[in-house]
């Protein structure tokens, strides 16, 4: 079964590894600035995690904070986006539109270019759309640097997502004009939106979402597919589950990571009153970085922000169809074969866990998604963690056994 987060291959890690002395080359800065940029990553750090209501609007607009971005940030970015990139089922043909809203400096078009060889001769047009024109124009440097002779035309469009107001209807504060996009695609920028949203307010949430949904269904084609990217943060986790099932009733089913179109068993949130909660209460994959260039991990300790894991959290949905979700199965006291997207990391089982049973206490766990709501994927320790985050496995369920914990059905590895 193909990896959905697939190790770089050696091109792209030769490419990767080169960004972080191109960024010098491209972005030059003095001797005397130099001895500041720890400390402007450090203020950068604070404030996209601990101090996000302290950002303004366009914070990447000053120059110590863009170039702590371009240095540490956008090479880590890229690195985790073409983990991402290069399995999705994303297809491109010549003439293309692609819409990447809350561009950035491009790190998605970066990010295409690295892990998809396979589109670099297709003519390809690539909307960028930021607030922030210092960031863009950096983008636009940058990858005419990287690329050079590129058929892609990149235009960089100055304005943003709007999703506030009393209805937090979804739209966009200029026009992308041109025909819908083939994929149309956010990363890292919803974040930056709801986060003003009260995590209690499931109705405001649910609004804003809805807007969203509508928004970006509406900016791309019937045949074409949207993909947002988000921090593997439970806020996140939230917002994406919701998404999901908001952009199904646009008609676009999930195409990944999920393996059904039927509700989502880690929406995230918090729960209810003596609701059961699993360990892995939002879906987001965690991703070992050993394979990710030298040359990052040096400049990372270098900056004392060692990056041992990227997480993520993420949708792809596809064309928008005539089509009629696939409902949760009701339970069935019989053992069946279903596909399994593991999610989770591993935690090991107490001993009286219907789990644990043949494992003579020694069984681990990590939860799953499939069509028939939450799995607990049961096995030794070693096997378990010998399947990378994300993979899709086949497993029968276990007769009758539900996981006292979580309600999930057990199934072994």
């Amino acid at each position: 079964m193909r990896s959905l987060f697939p190790l770089l291959s050696e091109e792209a890690r030769k490419t990767l590894a080169s960004v972080p002395a191109l960024v010098e080359k491209t972005f030059p800065i003095p001797a005397r600035f130099r001895a500041a940029l720890p400390s402007d990553v450090a203020e950068l750090f604070s404030l996209l995690t601990s101090r996000r209501t302290e950002r303004g609007a366009s914070y990447l607009g000053k120059p110590g904070l863009l170039s702590a971005y371009l240095r540490y940030y956008m090479p880590w970015n890229i690195y985790r986006l073409c983990r991402l990139l290069a399995a999705l089922p994303i297809e491109l043909k010549s003439s293309d539109a692609v819409n990447d809203l809350g561009a950035g400096p491009l790190t998605l078009a970066t990010s295409l270019w690295i892990s998809r060889p396979d589109l670099r001769e297709i003519p390809l047009e690539i909307r960028c759309l930021d607030k922030t024109t210092a960031v863009l124009e950096a983008g636009k440097k940058f990858f005419a640097a990287l690329a050079p002779g590129c058929p892609w035309t990149v235009k960089t469009i100055r304005g943003e997502i709007c999703g506030f107001g009393r209805q937090r209807g979804g739209s966009l504060s200029v026009e992308i004009r041109g025909k819908p996009a083939a994929l149309s695609a956010a990363v890292n920028v919803y974040n930056e939106l709801f986060w003003d949203i009260s995590p209690m307010d499931k109705e405001g949430l649910e609004r804003f979402v809805s807007g969203q949904a509508r928004l970006l269904s509406s900016l791309t084609e019937n045949s074409g597919s949207v993909l947002v990217v988000e921090p593997g943060i439970p806020r996140s986790g939230e917002f994406i589950s919701l998404l999901r099932s908001l952009l199904i009733k646009e008609k676009r089913l999930p195409l990944s990571p999920c393996p059904h179109s039927g509700l989502c068993p880690l929406p995230g949130g918090r729960p209810a009153s003596g609701h059961l909660q699993p360990k892995a209460k939002w879906c987001h994959f965690a991703l070992d970085t050993e394979d990710a260039p030298e040359e990052l991990h040096r400049l990372s300790a270098a900056l004392n922000l060692p990056k041992e894991r990227a997480a993520l959290s993420f949708i792809l949905a596809g064309a928008a169809v005539e089509q009629k979700p696939v409902k949760r199965a009701m339970r069935q006291e019989r053992a069946e074969r279903v596909k399994v997207r593991v999610i989770s990391d591993s935690f090991p089982i107490s001993a009286d866990s219907p789990g644990a049973r043949g494992y003579e206490n020694r069984a681990w766990g990590r939860y799953g998604c499939s069509e028939r709501a939450l799995v607990l994927v049961t096995g030794s320790r070693r096997r378990l963690e010998s399947a990378p985050p994300g993979t899709l496995e086949e497993l029968v369920l276990e007769d009758g056994m539900i996981d006292a914990k979580s309600g999930a059905y057990i199934g072994k590895l």
